[in-house]
């Protein structure tokens, strides 16, 4: 339930602080009083549209709206959801609007966005304003009160559910049919490039090796000249110049007999006997070298022909590397694969597509038959309501009729009104102004008893009714009070007596304020109601009488 509400500085209210109690409370004042403002008020700390050139008041550079709320179940679902912390079960929201245009919203002392508001509101306070009779013509509320009445709430969300997987599915079979079709067209074009690299049996590495080996087979005969001058060195020449391994052997038997008179000669020695075998091993290399250097102009062709296919794919496929052509190989052989793939996946998609299908049209059935079962007693409870409000001989009907299946199943439902015994018609073709306020009072009362709404808001639903049905309807608006909170703007003294508690709006020197009247000041504001301007003793009279009533 709604606990307080503070603002300041909003369009024409500087300050204002109300409490309200549980039950029906009555708001009541003269025209232009600005009761309309304090229910925007209200509006603007759930959410609603922020205007800071209208709704900025001229006493600063911001206007605050603050209303304190009960915490229940639903809400507190939310609240935990965004983690936003709460005390003793209650919630502050706060909503400011500098005059920049800038909008700030809070819950508790946590920022949120206005969607969170909007989210809270919906479980928070129902607001009905002057205009929302409109709403009968408004398919998703027919829907909504209709469903309610049911017990639809579970079924319309699994259709929903089942609504969003259709969406779903049917998106995934076009992306896939879609990708089947690109893969078809360049098919032909992409098997051709595949083969022409998967032929080319690329090896990683291969294009550093073949450099290399191609410069030693360009130069095979200055190599091997090279090696054989270097070999005969090494070795000795034939005209007895002894070898370098045959000189640092002679070389280390000296020094070691030398060795025997000078121990440091020792040491050399075995350095040259180290020397001796390195040269010999590097011989022994060059030798090898020398013997196994190839001399092939028809190698050489091959390495340069390979070279070259490899250069020509390098370019053709933007490629810096052997490894970048393998990994383009890969590529379009996936995308070669993908094209058979794809057409088992396609089949798989539109199965999933009609599984879906069936599972919500079986949801739109269920959902068909159950509002089916409920229109008859909802529009019977609407009807004895309208009885109860003066339309005797009224008369009420729920119609479905059959829609392309979606979100809501295939149901549009529709209001049909006629005010005696004559033929039913749209109820906005066929209702007047105070037949509408009655019709609409009497699904909002029939919709709380079984939506879970702390408060409900009345901005005039009593608009365009008088005398005796006014105070049925203020009857039938106090028996909403008694199983949750109610505020009721209203302009009927008959509505206005029912309250249990009476705030009265007014405006002085053009700044509005609202106050709570005590009994003697709610006598004199009802019978202001009933008078006019000159309050006469026999309305003070009237109001005493309506109250005791």
């Amino acid at each position: 339930m709604l606990y307080s509400l503070s603002v300041s500085n909003y369009i024409l209210i500087g300050s204002l602080e109300s409490s309200f109690p549980e039950g029906l409370s009555i708001i009541s004042g003269e025209t232009g009083a600005g009761k309309s403002i304090l229910l925007g008020a209200l509006s603007l700390v759930l959410g609603g549209k922020a205007d800071a050139s209208t709704m900025v008041g001229p006493a600063g550079e911001s206007c605050v709206v603050e209303a304190e709320f009960g915490v229940d179940d639903a809400v507190r679902a939310i609240l935990d959801a965004e983690d936003i912390p709460y005390e003793n079960d209650r919630l502050l929201l706060r909503r400011t609007v500098s005059r920049s245009g800038r909008s700030r919203s809070f819950a508790g002392d946590e920022p949120v966005s206005v969607g969170v508001l909007q989210e809270l509101a919906e479980v928070l306070v129902d607001i009905h304003s002057q205009h929302q009779t409109l709403r009968l013509q408004d398919e998703r509320f027919r829907m909504e009160a209709l469903d309610l009445r049911a017990g639809c709430a579970t079924l319309r969300r699994d259709c929903a559910a089942a609504w969003s997987d259709v969406l779903s599915a049917k998106r995934s079979l076009a992306e896939l049919q879609e990708r089947l079709t690109q893969a078809r067209d360049q098919q032909d074009y992409n098997q051709s490039r595949f083969e022409r690299l998967d032929q080319a049996k690329l090896v990683a590495g291969e294009l550093e090796e073949l450099e290399a080996l191609q410069k030693q087979l360009a130069h095979a005969e200055e190599i091997k000249e090279t090696l054989g001058a270097a070999r005969g060195l090494l070795e000795g020449a034939e005209d007895a110049v002894p070898s370098p391994s045959q000189q640092l052997r002679e070389s280390a038997r000296l020094l070691e007999k030398a060795g025997a008179f000078v121990p440091q000669m020792q040491d050399l020695a075995d350095r040259l006997a180290s020397a001796r075998l390195e040269v010999e091993d590097i011989a022994s290399s060059v030798s090898d070298a020398f013997d196994a250097l190839e001399v092939s102009p028809g190698r050489l062709e091959q390495v340069e022909e390979r070279l070259s296919l490899l250069y020509e794919l390098m370019r053709k496929y933007g490629a810096g590397s052997v490894e970048e052509l393998m990994a383009e190989r890969d590529r379009l052989a996936a995308l070669v694969l993908d094209a058979s793939g794809l057409e088992d996946a396609v089949a798989a998609a539109a199965k999933t597509l009609t599984e879906a299908t069936q599972r919500h049209l079986r949801l739109c059935d269920a959902l068909h038959e159950q509002r089916l079962a409920g229109a008859e007693p909802f529009a019977q409870a609407i009807m004895a309501l309208l009885h109860r409000l003066d339309l005797a001989g009224a008369r009420f009907e729920v119609a479905l009729e059959e829609v392309t299946p979606g979100e809501n199943g295939r149901d549009r439902v529709f209001f049909r009104f006629g005010p005696s015994a004559q033929a039913v018609a749209d109820v906005s073709k066929s209702a007047s102004g105070g037949e509408l306020s009655r019709i609409m009072l009497a699904i909002k009362a029939e919709m709380a008893r079984y939506r879970h709404m702390p408060t409900l808001v009345f901005d005039e639903i009593d608009a365009g009714v008088s005398g005796g049905t006014a105070d049925k309807m203020g009857s039938l608006v106090c028996e909403m009070g008694r199983s949750m909170q109610v505020l009721a703007i209203t302009h009927l003294p008959q509505v206005a007596a029912k309250g249990e508690a009476h705030f009265l709006v007014s405006k002085q020197a053009g700044v509005t304020s609202m106050r709570l009247l005590d009994a003697s000041a709610r006598i004199q504001e009802i019978a202001r109601m009933l008078s006019g301007a000159t309050i006469t003793p026999e309305a003070v009279a009237n109001a005493r009488a309506l109250l005791n009533a």
